[in-house]
């Protein structure tokens, strides 16, 4: 994807990524129910996303219209504190009266092959998403989609094994899955993120660089994401 299709925005710290996005969450929310009647939203794991949700569970909204998605989850018990869906439901979805039916939690307990099948059903009755959450690791990657996998880009949901970050057995939606949105957002906070960043930024070919909803790609970032000195 070339960078001119990326937009870059720079906040201060984390919390005010956090903010903002949540508040672009909700109007988006709005706009989905407006024009469609429902809010189709992936969310991403990690600690800058979760912030994020944190903020959304203090928020007023028409939760009856959301319906909720993962771009990846660890092949964990459903109850384990690992699993993204376990940090969403603690930060915010068990806090909002957000219907259970519209939550689609990815069966990664079944192990990769069988969930990735059985998600690849939702994810196909659900695109186009609304908009798509996603985080940056130090090395570019995105949901479970790491540098050097290889995937048969024609699926919605791929069956990842010897991931580098345990555990080694996930699930993850596809790039072509996450760039069948409206719109897609890219929080990144942190230090630890800035040579990854950079590395995007001169048009390395990272996991990250290949997701393209369909108006592009929105980055929200804190000046520390920024600043490698």
């Amino acid at each position: 994807m070339s960078i001119a299709w990326v937009r870059w925005h720079v906040l201060e710290d984390a919390a005010s990524v956090a903010r903002t996005v949540a508040e672009k969450i909700l109007a988006a929310a709005h706009r989905a129910q407006t024009e469609r009647g429902l809010f189709r939203l992936v969310l991403a794991g990690g600690s800058t996303p979760r912030r994020t949700y944190e903020v959304l569970a203090r928020a007023d909204a028409d939760w009856s219209r959301w319906a909720i998605y993962f771009g990846d989850e660890r092949c964990l018990p459903p109850s384990h504190p690992q699993r993204n869906s376990r940090m969403a439901a603690e930060a915010w979805l068990e806090r909002v009266p957000i219907p259970p039916a519209h939550i689609h939690a990815i069966p990664a307990e079944l192990g990769p092959e069988q969930a990735a099948r059985r998600y690849a059903t939702v994810v196909e009755n659900a695109v186009p998403f609304d908009l798509v959450l996603l985080g940056m690791g130090e090395d570019g990657h995105t949901a479970s989609l790491f540098p050097g996998h290889e995937h048969d880009p024609a699926e919605w949901v791929h069956a990842v094994h010897g991931a580098p970050k345990p555990p080694p057995d996930r699930v993850t939606l596809s790039v072509r899955a996450l760039s069948a949105a409206h719109e897609a957002y890219v929080l990144v906070t942190g230090r630890g993120k800035c040579p990854a960043l950079r590395r995007w930024r001169d048009g390395a070919d990272l996991p990250v660089a290949r997701i393209r909803s369909h108006t592009g790609l929105d980055v929200w970032l804190d000046r520390a994401a920024e600043r490698c000195d």
